[in-house]
């Protein structure tokens, strides 16, 4: 007869033993200078975008996904610097040294090993580390753009001819190579999905492309879908910036040349036509890569990110580059796709893009070092409330803005000035009502959340100086 002991010890035996759940694989997918209003699904019904309508159909968007600004002319560093050191635009520059010398353990990608993922990545890079030394697998490491050539500044000419031509690899750029870069990140792509396919580890991707940074390359088919006589004009077109040489953006400064001053109707529609162009090619190759994705039948336990470093302007306010604090340059597309996400989704709560940092170290159960500033999106993303109380933006010491309570405060310390935006009433940031009633309680207060935003992102411009009055 079996012992009572060992009788009792069978039938409290659980019915089955279930091995844990196995960590979901992050695919991060990032555009370069890509507007928050170049999405089809979302806002913008001139640009052909199916498989980015692909992801917005099928997760979560997050309409109000800013970046910080940034240190110096090139936004994509500081942007990219942050989301690998999760540090805020100012102490994120002061990383800089360190990652020179090698930051080891401390960047996303090598946190996401830690946690037991395989890292891979491809394209654009853009920030002072070794990508071969932090990733696992990296390939075709690219710098900050391909190459522009003189004859892709200031044009088209006055008289409407044009001596480049973006659908011609004669120019180089995209094409350096002898195959469009974006094509190259997507091939890249589907062979990591391949190598990740068999692996019994998660995998980590972090997919860059260069698109949609100038030179604004892609073949001829795209640019033929965007006719410039058809383009239609921004609403906040001017043809020069009243204070574009106050706030950094002059004529000296390298995004701005790309057209020519003043700017014309034609030159701003055959800027946005090559914008359009790229990024609807873009989109194919995003297409690519989620159909590989789907084919090695790991899509249902993969988190899907889509975002960009920043905006840019291209025509709007008059300007053409990405080093200003209007929205259409610190605001881009943010989707998110994987399970439990719920589809179709809007959430407007505003949000940092380097958020994505956070939520996938939350997702990989991955170690936080207590310099990670930025939040996961996890709890927005089951349904809970969240996002930021008040945004803060930085250029340099030319541009501070703060988005709170509805309202932006736009500061140009250099000529100090001060512009007061209503976002809900005017979104296109066209008319300024710092001089009607009751403004000036709201900036005071937009204000005083400025300075404790200061703070937090390390920045040491000392606005109480400049702007008494608000105090």
């Amino acid at each position: 007869m079996m012992k009572a002991s060992i009788l009792l010890a069978i039938l409290y035996l659980p019915l089955a033993t279930s091995a844990p759940a196995a960590k979901p694989n992050v695919l991060f997918i990032f555009a370069d200078d890509q507007c928050y209003k170049t999405i089809g699904a979302l806002n913008n019904d001139e640009i052909h975008t199916p498989h980015l309508d692909r992801l917005v159909a099928r997760g979560t968007t997050f309409t109000h996904a800013y970046n910080m600004g940034g240190y110096h002319g090139a936004i994509c560093v500081a942007s990219r610097t942050m989301l690998v050191t999760g540090k805020h635009v100012w102490h994120a520059r002061q990383s800089e040294k360190q990652l020179r010398k090698g930051l080891d353990g401390q960047l996303w990608p090598q946190l996401m090993a830690d946690a037991g993922y395989d890292t891979y990545f491809t394209g654009k890079w853009h920030v002072d580390a070794d990508a071969k030394h932090v990733f696992k697998v990296a390939r075709n490491v690219r710098g900050g753009m391909p190459k522009q050539t003189r004859k892709g500044y200031n044009r088209p000419l006055a008289d409407g001819s044009d001596p480049w031509d973006p659908s011609d690899p004669k120019f180089g750029g995209f094409w350096e190579g002898g195959k469009h870069w974006s094509e190259v990140v997507a091939d890249d792509a589907t062979d990591f999905l391949d190598m990740a396919k068999g692996d019994e580890n998660p995998f980590f991707m972090y997919i860059a492309f260069n698109a949609p940074h100038d030179p604004r390359q892609a073949p001829k088919e795209y640019v033929d879908r965007y006719p410039a006589e058809e383009i239609a004009l921004p609403p906040s077109f001017l043809p020069e910036y009243p204070w574009k040489d106050s706030i950094g953006c002059d004529k000296g400064l390298r995004d701005e040349q790309l057209a020519p001053f003043p700017r014309t109707e034609h030159a701003v529609q055959v800027n946005r036509r090559e914008y359009y162009a790229i990024i609807s090619h873009m989109d194919a190759q995003i297409g690519r890569i989620l159909d590989h994705l789907e084919s090695t039948g790991q899509t249902e336990n993969t988190y899907i990110f889509f975002t960009a470093d920043h905006g840019l302007s291209v025509g709007h306010h008059g300007l053409i580059g990405k080093q200003s604090l209007f929205d259409h340059s610190v605001r881009v597309p943010f989707m998110v796709v994987g399970p439990g996400v719920a589809p179709g989704a809007k959430n407007p709560s505003p949000i940092y893009l380097q958020d994505v940092m956070a939520t996938a170290l939350d997702l990989a159960g991955a170690r936080r070092p207590a310099h990670v500033q930025f939040e996961s999106l996890m709890p927005m993303l089951k349904g809970q409330p969240g996002g930021l109380d008040a945004v803060y933006g930085t250029y340099v010491d030319f541009q501070r803005m703060v988005v709170a309570d509805g309202h932006k405060l736009l500061l140009f310390p250099k000529i100090k000035k001060a512009q007061l935006f209503d976002m809900a009433a005017d979104p296109e940031e066209m008319k300024d009502i710092s001089g009607e009633p009751g403004a000036a309680a709201k900036m005071k207060s937009l204000f005083g959340k400025l300075l404790d935003l200061q703070k937090e992102a390390g920045d040491r411009l000392d606005l109480k100086a400049v702007y008494p009055e608000l105090l």
